[in-house]
């Protein structure tokens, strides 16, 4: 009896019929409990008894620590309760796993309220949220944190998530995977994927990132890293995660395949026993060749070799040294040939070889023969020292055919044709391209003594100011006339004396016939009263810096004479220039330091004219005859004269303009400000006898 008139007293003393009481009713998702100064419930709301299992009527009047407090928490429940009625001192909201009515842990936060009401009495208000689905979810989420974790290290893959410029927000490794890592991991995180890698691969990266990007699928591509222990190939798969504005990065290392499919890449493509292409990976390249002459309306020629008696060694020595034969030939054929060109194994003792961009047969012709000269010392095998000579067809293209089967089989039928020549030899396809072989053959021929027996000559063309229409100089210009032959001009014959290095001692020949009729035409000059000194233009070739001997000849040859260095003018082509082997700057510079002046010749033909000019050190351009003949019919060749005669004097340099023909020419050169002239309009290249007396004449 006494216990319910304790229950009805708090029930009149605390339990109000207020809105906050009406609010916390009709409230089933959050638990609020009321207690009093000794922490007996005064008030239990519904969510209460839902979360925690007992009825309003039985959890009534009970303490909190006798409910819901577990035992290792009772102590400092009770402390903390006393502490906020006592001294002030709040209970704050916190994370807490209580128990129910089946004595099962509840998680919850819990947030607590003190009241003072209408009979000055303090009453705490717990309200708390249940936090089971959270810690579930929590739970969850951390196995499959877990889950990731396993899978990552299980993985041998680096995976990346980047923002979409590439800045790296996070990266997983495995222990096994890490080793493939190409910077320090401290370095990732922040950094862009671009400048962490070499720039050939960052260019790959940010090409499929782009990609990825704008098709909104994933991408895959391959590179390669140079690492400590030596070339890793690796393959990368890009998927853009568009929702987060992020990319993910797979990378796997796919070196052991790449080796696998070279394997049997070289095992379908490439010989076994020379390891060179094969016929099928031969004749691809041929396609691919004859596709981009054909776009670049270039030249490809096609070598068929046979090798010279070659089933006699089989014969007498057996099948084994006749391969060690085959592949030592190989390696002197591959000696031979350029970078750009292939040369290939068709089966047996015959091989090819493709010439890439050439410029014309005589290109073929040079590989030929130094192919030919590659076979002339013996091979020595076996204690024993052979003897291999070779028969070669050649067909270009296009003369010749525009299908790689064409042009094989059109070599073929010209390597036969070498064969019947007599072996050790080579033979074009067409009559017409051998008889150009025979007439190169006939000039080379001829070309030994002419020299001796006096056969060339120099012929001059004049150099006239174009303001003071006076002659200035003169272009030494080399002619030669062969009993025999006839006349030869010199785009033939020159470009055999550059092969077979007869060039050096007839460049030599023209130097010094030169500077003997300069010093001749100043001293007349200066006899007649004239105050003006003529100066003397004379080519030279690239094969003439190779004589290491060309300098101190010059500069004995000028002392000798007595002639001034400022008064020669040497002219070099970019054909000079583009030889990187030559020592080309050191040897211009010394040039430039005996007084000679240097004039870049037929300007305008070649594709860096322009980075010479600032690298070397050039007094004199020459404007190629092509320009100067459509400056008066062609606006495009009139503006690019002018802008390259006022770009040289902006440089320094003064101007010549070749092949002047036309009075109309003339005129419009002096509106351009060029400085000098020479062409047919003013006179052909004449023999030192009538230079002597040559006057101009402008009509």
């Amino acid at each position: 009896m006494k216990s319910k008139n304790n229950i009805h007293t708090l029930a009149h003393q605390y339990v109000v019929n207020d809105p906050l009481h009406q609010l916390f009713d009709a409230v089933n998702a959050i638990s609020v409990q009321g207690y009093d100064e000794q922490r007996r419930v005064i008030y239990w709301n519904k969510g209460s008894e839902v979360l925690y299992g007992y009825t309003k009527s039985e959890a009534t009047g009970k303490k909190i620590e006798d409910l819901i407090i577990p035992s290792d928490l009772q102590e400092v429940v009770i402390a903390a309760h006393t502490h906020w009625i006592t001294k002030g001192i709040e209970i704050p909201a916190a994370e807490l796993t209580l128990r129910d009515k089946n004595n099962n842990d509840v998680s919850v936060f819990s947030s607590h309220v003190m009241f003072i009401n209408q009979y000055g009495i303090k009453q705490m208000y717990c309200i708390d949220i249940d936090l089971t689905d959270v810690k579930q979810a929590q739970e969850q989420a951390m196995f499959r944190e877990k889950m990731l974790e396993t899978i990552f290290e299980a993985i041998p893959d680096l995976f990346f998530v980047m923002q979409e410029d590439g800045k790296i927000l996070d990266y997983q490794a495995s222990s096994s995977s890490s080793s493939n890592l190409y910077a320090l991991p401290q370095q990732f995180i922040g950094s862009s994927m671009f400048d962490l890698l070499p720039d050939d691969v960052s260019s790959k990266f940010r090409k499929n990132i782009s990609q990825a990007l704008s098709q909104k699928q994933m991408v895959s591509f391959q590179y390669e890293l140079t690492m400590p222990l030596g070339v890793v190939y690796f393959e990368a798969r890009i998927n853009h995660v568009s929702q987060y504005q992020q990319v993910m990065v797979i990378i796997r290392d796919i070196t052991e395949q790449h080796k696998a499919e070279e394997l049997i890449r070289k095992q379908a493509y490439y010989d076994n026993l020379t390891s060179l292409p094969n016929r099928f990976l031969a004749l691809d390249r041929l396609s691919h060749m004859l596709f981009e002459a054909q776009r670049n309306k270039g030249h490809v020629a096609v070598l068929f070799i046979d090798l010279d008696n070659f089933k006699k060694v089989n014969d007498s020595f057996g099948h084994e040294l006749g391969d060690k034969l085959l592949v030592k030939s190989a390696a002197r054929l591959q000696q031979v040939i350029r970078k750009e060109d292939t040369i290939g194994r068709l089966g047996g003792d015959e091989f090819i070889v493709l010439l890439r961009g050439i410029n014309s047969h005589y290109n073929a012709i040079d590989i030929a023969e130094k192919l030919l000269k590659s076979f002339t010392s013996p091979f020595k095998i076996e204690g024993r020292e052979l003897v291999l000579t070779m028969s070669i067809g050649v067909a270009m293209y296009p003369e010749n055919g525009d299908t790689a089967s064409d042009l094989l089989r059109n070599a073929d039928t010209a390597m036969y044709q070498a064969k019947a020549l007599g072996r050790n030899s080579y033979s074009f396809f067409t009559p017409q391209m051998n008889v150009v072989i025979q007439r190169r053959l006939a000039i080379e021929e001829q070309m030994q003594g002419a020299l001796q027996r006096n056969e060339f000559e120099l012929h001059y063309q004049p150099q006239l100011d174009v303001k003071n229409k006076h002659v200035t100089g003169a272009e030494a210009l080399l002619r030669w006339y062969n009993p025999v032959l006839g006349n030869i001009p010199p785009d033939e014959f020159i470009p055999i004396a550059e092969h077979n290095g007869l060039i050096i001692p007839i460049g030599k020949f023209v130097i010094k016939q030169a500077l003997q009729f300069l010093k001749k035409w100043q001293n007349q000059c200066f006899n007649k009263g004239q105050h003006h000194k003529y100066t003397m233009a004379v080519n030279l070739s690239p094969s003439q810096f190779r004589d290491t001997s060309l300098l101190s000849f010059i500069k004995d040859t000028l002392s000798e004479l007595d002639v001034k260095a400022k008064y020669l003018e040497l002219e070099i082509t970019e054909g000079v220039l583009m030889n990187a082997k030559l020592n080309i700057n050191d040897t211009l510079q010394e040039i430039t330091k005996l007084g000679i002046k240097l004039s870049m010749d037929d300007f305008g033909t070649g594709y860096s004219s322009l980075s010479y000019l600032r690298q070397y050190p050039f007094n004199v351009l020459k404007i190629d005859r092509m320009f100067i003949n459509g400056i008066t019919s062609k606006k495009e060749d009139c503006n690019l004269v002018k802008a390259t005669i006022a770009m040289s004097h902006s440089l320094g340099l003064t101007v010549v303009a070749e092949g002047v023909e036309t009075k109309e020419q003339l005129v419009l050169l002096g509106e351009l400000n060029c400085d000098f002239v020479q062409g047919y309009y003013f006179s052909k290249p004449l023999p030192e006898e009538l230079l002597l007396d040559f006057s101009p004449r402008f009509l």
